[in-house]
């Protein structure tokens, strides 16, 4: 109990530096599909990249315990998905609210209130996150910010802190380092990731 409780502090302390990290990192702020125009004439036309369609086989299970873990994999990325989305998101708006600011001490104060509305506004839900589930959240967050949790503080805090912080999660079994191996040994995450957003489970 002591060691999942001590996990979520990890986890929601994560969170809200990701939100800080927001200022130096390079972030596309294009939105999603839309990236680039050309002129055609007087008319500009916009160029979008259609999604990838992704058509899986049916899920064939050894046995009940192949069945039963595939469904807990579904509950929970069903449950850190948005939180790890959120994370983007929060990246995206902040990196953009930042360019707006006219100098360092406008910046800091503004990182400090949203730190501040971060922590209370998801550290009740985050709270709710078994120890599988945020080891899950670690991976989906480099899966939407293409960096991986330990990257995210490293750049805020330092290599040393992140480290000390990563030693911290290797204490309860995790890693903030983890990345997310779509092709390789994610790639059922990936599949049920790919299924839940296309609202197909």
């Amino acid at each position: 109990m002591l060691r999942q409780g001590r996990y979520k502090i990890l986890i929601i302390f994560m969170l809200c530096m990701i939100g800080a990290k927001a200022q130096t990192l390079k972030i596309n702020t294009v939105p999603e599909g839309l990236q680039r125009a050309y002129l055609d004439g007087k008319d500009t036309v916009p160029v979008v990249n259609l999604r990838e369609v992704f058509i899986y086989p049916p899920v064939k299970f050894k046995n009940k315990r192949e069945q039963v873990k595939y469904n807990k994999l579904v509950r929970d990325v069903k449950r850190t998905l948005p939180y790890a989305k959120m994370v983007y998101e929060t990246l995206i708006e902040t990196y953009e609210y930042m360019e707006t600011l006219p100098d360092d001490k406008s910046r800091q104060a503004h990182l400090k209130r949203m730190e501040k509305e971060l922590f209370q506004e998801y550290k009740p839900e985050l709270k709710k996150l078994t120890f599988s589930q945020g080891k899950l959240l670690i991976k989906l967050i480099d899966r939407e910010c293409n960096q991986s949790s330990y990257n995210l503080l490293k750049a805020y805090l330092g290599s040393f802190r992140a480290g000390f912080w990563n030693i911290f999660a290797g204490m309860f079994g995790a890693s903030l380092k983890t990345e997310y191996d779509p092709k390789g040994k994610d790639a059922m995450t990936e599949r049920v990731v790919v299924l839940v957003e296309n609202g197909l489970i």
